[in-house]
């Protein structure tokens, strides 16, 4: 590995923010010091550039390009707004599209972010050729890291019935069904868990409703354990109305899958066994 190779993947990687969901992001400010240009105003030129590069590929620019402006100190009690983008890969690869080629750091993260971008492509498609188990399997391992960070959340929020506050969402995302609503209507066993008889539709409309959840009651600083169950049931609701408005499958008419997740994670290891 050259040099040149090893600068390309640690100057990068170094300044990569990974949020509370997992998801990977670069902040502008920082991007703008790593590719070298001196003014912001400049910078913000290649931003722009980038972001008609998004709409004309026919992406959602707002998914890319999340706006995090924050007020800066500029001393006697004095602030100013300090513009700010939270970007994605795919936006980061775009910018490198738009700077400067006569950048010697351009053109490392042209091949960078090219690169990556096309990794993370292979990564969904390699999802979409999976079985219908092994989805279940993937979502329901990413609906449980939701639910635990939810719980944290909740938890500051002043939440001490999580039984209460769960059940809110569930009642916006069912139309009024608790947990135990959900789980005799697929006629599971006492005490067996809901999330490990869902297929991977389901599972993916609860873990939407999970992070919004989440988001809303960060983005809002919603205290007290009333409010953050009004706030949980107006995401579920407002979940389930985009899945109606879309021309999706309400979750309570999706099928139960035959087998639970417990199932088929015995099922794996007794074929490693095996082998």
């Amino acid at each position: 590995m050259t040099n040149l190779t090893k600068y390309n993947e640690s100057i990068f990687e170094s300044i990569k923010h990974i949020d509370e969901y997992g998801n990977e992001y670069w902040k502008a400010r920082e991007l703008q010091k790593v590719l070298e240009y001196k003014e912001w105003r400049k910078f913000e030129g290649v931003i722009e550039k980038a972001k008609q590069s998004c709409d004309n590929s026919g992406f959602t620019q707002s998914f890319h390009f999340v706006e995090a402006d924050k007020m800066s100190s500029i001393g006697k009690g004095s602030k100013r707004k300090t513009v700010d983008y939270k970007l994605s890969r795919y936006a980061c690869y775009l910018i490198v599209q738009n700077g400067d080629p006569r950048k010697e750091v351009i053109a490392l993260g042209q091949t960078y972010f090219a690169v990556q971008t096309r990794k993370q492509e292979l990564t969904e498609l390699e999802y979409e050729n999976l079985s219908e188990d092994e989805k279940r399997l993937y979502q329901r391992s990413r609906v449980r890291k939701g639910n635990y960070t939810l719980n944290i959340t909740a938890r500051k929020a002043g939440v001490k019935s999580f039984d209460k506050f769960h059940n809110a969402g569930y009642k916006g995302l069912y139309n009024g069904e608790t947990a135990d609503d959900i789980a005799k209507r697929k006629n599971l066993r006492y005490r067996e868990e809901i999330l490990d008889n869902m297929g991977s539709d389901e599972l993916a409309a609860n873990l939407f409703r999970i992070s919004l959840a989440n988001q809303k009651l960060n983005n809002e600083k919603i205290k007290g354990e009333k409010n953050s169950c009004d706030a949980h049931f107006e995401v579920g609701k407002a979940v389930r109305d985009t899945i109606d408005k879309v021309g999706g499958t309400l979750p309570e008419s999706l099928p139960t899958p035959e087998k639970s997740i417990k199932e088929l994670v015995k099922e794996e290891k007794t074929k490693l066994i095996e082998k």
